[in-house]
């Protein structure tokens, strides 16, 4: 599907965070600067496809004026590399004072995503790849429910769900009316909430979150739910998991997850074919990461669950480590955590410090994969 099986993620979170101050990572990462060199980097340790952001607000000048001169040194990059993007247009970040609820929001947004097919059409080799809305559901939740996003609303969880989805939709028909063969990457996390021990009433509760709710974004994408906001397969295409490690946790206690140990915890691949058995479409493990000296295991894990799911015929066709360079609290912004392939150095002017044991587990996964990609299409075959 992409030149590489796996890709690397660039965190692209631009808009107010929980205290209300703005957050810019491509700016704040410096990845703008050196994106040559990280494209470079990437396509030097064998990845050729990168999950890289257009930031909504940065880009929507207001009044039907767009500026794309943050995209240029992306694009030209992306073609001096051989590197496939697949473009976030919506990482939690709305133009200032835009309103999920109101009228013209869907129309907006697909005003704008119609201005970045248009500018990336002739920019790019092969079909265009976008993420139109990024997590719906955790951003209806972050925005509209929690309060740590913009537009800091509380109560309106549903309601800016139904929102966002409908404006992807809109968005999806805009781009194929200036790009009739792009493909998109559906993005949503994917969940186990384990009830509590000594609460019988929170089995049901974890239950329709597990069984309903982290499905509720696709469901209305492909038409399944909510058919008058006009969803179809069509519109859902390639479905992106993002699972981390603390996307297991005990009900009512999102601020710890599960340990390892834990016996209520899945493996991934039970997630992974719990998506597959609902939709039955192309799946990409679209955001996965761990920090710190947890990331070499992680990616040893990863690489087992990937080769079982290849191995069992799911149509897994690839799997984007995010952020594969270090990033900052969203809401602590001095707080800078160890992720991905390469540290940052603030000290120096965001230097890229590789990750060792990191780059050996990649490179041994990448092995370990490619043998399990190798006997899936001799089986085919």
């Amino acid at each position: 599907m992409f030149r590489s099986f796996f890709l690397g993620g660039f965190e692209c979170m631009a808009g107010y965070n929980r205290d209300g101050d703005w957050v810019d990572m491509v700016q704040a990462t410096s990845h703008l600067k050196y994106v040559d060199a990280d494209y470079r980097r990437l396509c030097e340790v064998g990845i050729h496809a990168v999950r890289d952001g257009i930031r909504w607000p940065v880009v929507d000048r207001g009044k039907g004026g767009f500026d794309f001169s943050s995209v240029e040194p992306m694009a030209r990059a992306a073609r001096r590399h051989g590197v496939d993007v697949v473009w976030d247009l919506c990482h939690f970040g709305l133009p200032r004072g835009l309103d999920p609820l109101s009228e013209g929001f869907a129309e907006r947004f697909s005003d704008y995503c119609a201005a970045c097919a248009r500018y990336l059409r002739n920019r790019s080799d092969g079909p265009l790849w976008f993420t139109p809305m990024n997590e719906p559901s955790y951003f209806s939740w972050a925005a509209g429910q929690a309060g740590r996003f913009a537009p800091h609303v509380v109560g309106c969880h549903e309601e800016f769900k139904v929102a966002f989805v409908r404006a992807a939709i809109c968005g999806i028909d805009a781009i194929r009316a200036e790009a009739p063969d792009a493909r998109f990457l559906n993005t949503d996390p994917i969940l186990n909430l384990a009830p509590c021990a000594d609460d019988p009433a929170s089995e049901e509760a974890a239950r329709h979150v597990n069984e309903c709710g982290v499905f509720e974004s696709w469901d209305m994408l492909c038409g399944r739910a909510r058919p008058e906001l006009g969803g179809s397969p069509d519109h859902l295409d390639v479905i992106g998991i993002n699972y981390f490690w603390n996307s297991q946790w005990e009900i009512g206690a999102d601020d710890t997850w599960l340990a390892d140990d834990d016996p209520r915890r899945l493996p991934l691949r039970e997630l992974v074919l719990r998506v597959w058995r609902r939709f039955g479409t192309d799946i990409v493990i679209s955001e996965t990461a761990h920090w710190g000296e947890n990331r070499a295991g992680w990616m040893r894990e990863l690489a087992d669950e990937v080769a079982f799911l290849l191995e069992a015929g799911v149509p897994l066709r690839g799997v984007c480590i995010y952020p594969i360079i270090g990033m900052f609290d969203w809401h602590a912004p001095g707080r800078w955590m160890p992720m991905g392939l390469w540290d940052l150095d603030p000290a120096r002017r965001m230097r890229r410090v590789i990750d060792r044991p990191m780059l050996r587990a990649l490179t041994s996964a990448q092995e370990r994969v490619g043998q399990a990609l190798d006997g899936a299409a001799a089986r085919r075959a």
